[in-house]
């Protein structure tokens, strides 16, 4: 008897159907897979010949062939053991003749039929939502995952007899009741930026920087606060909105690295990789590709701390999430993209040892030595933040002071109005931020009074900035106008924008 099922499968973040088709005949007794199933599917068959037999039912002798359709499609993952075993039951006459058409099946079978979580359960119930599914079956473990998505009755399952009793009509299953999209208060955070003394220049240097969404780079001797200043910029992030989180909750859920019972993804992730880790964890890919961690920090920040340390081919594959928001990988197996719109933080040292061009203590590395340092980022990845700070150690005085610093809800409300601006500002447009703006945009939006390109052409010519130089001046110089409520850049707006590029001259000119 031929019977079938229905399942997901990944590629990328973007889920596809796989239809199941079973069928059992008289010969020989066995189980074959075709279709490209991976060895992971593969090995299901003793998963879930074990899996029928420890739910009570007896697995059927004869010959069982297992097509996954399409078939020139590669197949990965545990996910289809559910989908396989209800194909076996129905071939088999086990469950009743029911009309499955519309229900989707996933999950991974333990040999005692519990129903294990599988990764990406959050991109596989969309796509089914999406492909008209009405039902759809997952592990119970999973269930919190997915109870923001309506339009499709989600059922949680422990066990396989569950299932086989649902369809057998012999007991009631209850769908999951959805929830409202909840934003997490942001309070949950355990750091503030209160905590951080001092340093107003940074912070205003870092409220440009959120506003804007620029990237920036902080330089200066070690025990400055770069570290602890890049690990609050989270706290004044807005938090996601829903198609936001449910895009960064995907990343998470094929990554496997869901918090908090599975539930998905409210606020801007933060992410800190050492600079030991290879390309592959930093861009993404491997044999089994999986998103990296340009990707987990999609609409969040990605912090680089000691950059020069990081390898030169990691540094330079930053270039193209950088440039177009996106990862693009091609294996074997096919080709995945991941999104990666993500703010990057940078640190380092001026030098080696840390202290060149510090007053207090003296540096002792060469000429060479420094050069060599810092050639270790090159000119195109520079170019592609927008704003450079040097960051000195706090004095004394501001240590023992007991002034009370602005804490990361009163910046947030500003960041909060001034990304607001811009989201009217580029309704028409094909992008958010000001650090996004091309010619075009910087030619319609940017527009400075007398005095300002005055400045600007003086810093031109004395500074001998380059055209993209010139341009990251302009979008700086704009969210700084937004800030003010002022349309029309000023003279004290370029003025401010210059000093966050001061780095290009000191330390590469």
């Amino acid at each position: 008897m031929l019977s079938k099922t229905y399942s997901i499968s990944l590629i990328g973040i973007n889920g596809f159907v796989i239809e199941i088709e079973t069928d059992i005949h008289n010969g020989l007794p066995g189980l074959n897979m075709v279709g490209l199933p991976d060895t992971v599917i593969k090995e299901s068959k003793e998963r879930v010949r074990s899996a029928i037999k420890n739910s009570g039912y007896e697995f059927p002798l004869g010959k069982i062939i297992i097509n996954f359709a399409p078939a020139d499609i590669k197949k990965e993952g545990p996910c289809f053991d559910l989908a396989v075993a209800i194909g076996i039951l129905m071939s088999s006459g086990k469950i009743k003749d029911t009309d499955i058409r519309d229900c989707i099946f996933i999950g991974e079978l333990s040999l005692n039929g519990e129903v294990r979580s599988v990764r990406g359960i959050l991109p596989m119930v969309l796509e089914a939502k999406r492909s008209k599914f009405k039902k759809v079956f997952i592990p119970y473990s999973n269930i919190e995952e997915v109870k923001f998505i309506d339009g499709i009755d989600i059922y949680g399952i422990s066990y396989l007899n569950e299932l086989i009793d649902f369809f057998n009509e012999d007991i009631y299953l209850e769908k999951i009741e959805n929830k409202n999209f909840e934003r997490i208060n942001i309070s949950k955070y355990d750091i503030d930026f209160s905590e951080v003394i001092g340093q107003k220049f940074v912070k205003r240097a870092i409220e440009i920087s959120a506003s804007g969404n620029h990237n920036l780079i902080m330089t200066g001797p070690p025990g400055g606060g770069k570290t602890m200043i890049a690990q609050r910029i989270p706290t004044i992030l807005p938090p996601l909105s829903y198609e936001q989180a449910i895009e960064v909750t995907k990343l998470y859920s094929i990554a496997g690295m869901l918090k908090d019972n599975n539930k998905i993804v409210l606020y801007p992730p933060f992410r800190n990789p050492h600079h030991t880790a290879s390309s592959i964890s930093i861009i993404g890919g491997g044999t089994n590709a999986a998103p990296g961690e340009v990707s987990l920090a999609h609409n969040g920040v990605l912090f680089l701390d000691e950059l020069p340390e990081f390898k030169r081919d990691t540094l330079e594959a930053l270039r193209q999430p950088l440039e177009d928001g996106i990862v693009s990988i091609s294996r074997v197996k096919g080709k995945y993209t991941y999104p990666s719109k993500f703010l990057l933080i940078a640190s380092m040292n001026p030098c080696p040892c840390g202290y060149y061009g510090y007053q207090l203590k003296e540096c002792s590395c060469t000429q060479i030595q420094i050069k060599n340092y810092l050639n270790k980022i090159s000119g195109p990845l520079l170019d592609r933040i927008d704003l450079h700070i040097n960051v000195e150690p706090i004095k004394f005085e501001e240590i023992s002071s007991n002034k009370k610093e602005e804490g990361s809800e009163e910046i947030r409300k500003r960041v909060m109005k001034v990304r607001e601006i811009q989201s009217i500002r580029y309704k028409d447009d094909e992008i958010s931020y000001n650090s996004q703006m091309k010619t075009k945009h910087i030619k319609k939006y940017c527009k400075v009074d007398k005095k300002g390109l005055l400045l600007l052409e003086s810093a031109f010519k004395s500074l001998i900035l380059s055209t993209r130089a010139y341009n990251k001046i302009l979008k700086i110089s704009r969210t700084i106008a937004d800030m003010d409520g002022s349309e029309e850049i000023k003279e004290n707006h370029i003025a401010e924008a210059i000093q966050y590029r001061s780095l290009d001259r000191k330390y590469w000119g």
